[in-house]
This record gives structure tokens, sequence and C-alpha cells, in this order.
């Protein structure tokens, strides 16, 4: 009887760390890991091969650096080239927040 309530406090607690772990995230954090990262990289930057395969531009690109907020959530929510686009998927708030993330990188 023991080691099942030690067991369930131990998964308990796993849980509870999980959960706090990902409140302690950003929406847009969140957001950019679960669509974005994987085609724009972990820091805003592609893979070269990602780069090539996609034309996926850098964060820092003077190319993407000059467009402002509202014109990547507008390419965000639309797509562009071979991004698809986000509309519908994603709500505006978390385009704009994923956005947002997207754009720190540049800082």
């Amino acid at each position: 009887m023991r080691k099942t309530v030690s067991v369930g406090a131990m998964l308990a607690v796993a849980v509870f760390s999980v959960c706090l772990a990902s409140f302690a995230q950003s929406g847009g954090e969140a957001v950019y890991k679960a669509k974005c990262q994987s085609c724009h990289g972990a820091a805003g930057v592609p893979s070269p091969a990602m780069a090539k395969a996609m034309q996926v531009k850098p964060v820092t690109d003077p190319a993407v650096k000059s467009k402002s907020e509202a014109q990547m959530i507008e390419l965000t929510k639309n797509g562009v080239g071979k991004m698809p686009a986000y509309k519908g998927k994603l709500s505006d708030a978390e385009i704009k927040a994923a956005v947002a993330h997207f754009r720190s990188f540049a800082k």
C-alpha cells in the first residue's frame, strides 16, 4: 500500500513539474516552438538545409528585419512562399504572440 502511495505521489509531482514548466513559457514561445521552430529554428535561424529547401531567411536578414510586426502577422495568417497560412489554425492572439517571440530574436 505504501509503495502505491509513494508511486502516486511521485507521479503527481512529475505531472505538476511538467505543467509548471509549460506555464513558465510565454504563450508566444510555446506557439513558436510548436508551429514555427521546425522551419525557422530555435533562435530564428534556420538550419542551412531548411534555409535552402524552403527559402527561409534568418530573423537577422535585412529583408526580414525590415518587415513591421503587422506585415509579419499578415504573412503568418495568409502564408507566403512555402509557408502555410495559419489563419483559422491559430488565433489572432497566438499569431501575434508567435511573431513577437520571433522578432525578439533580432534584438
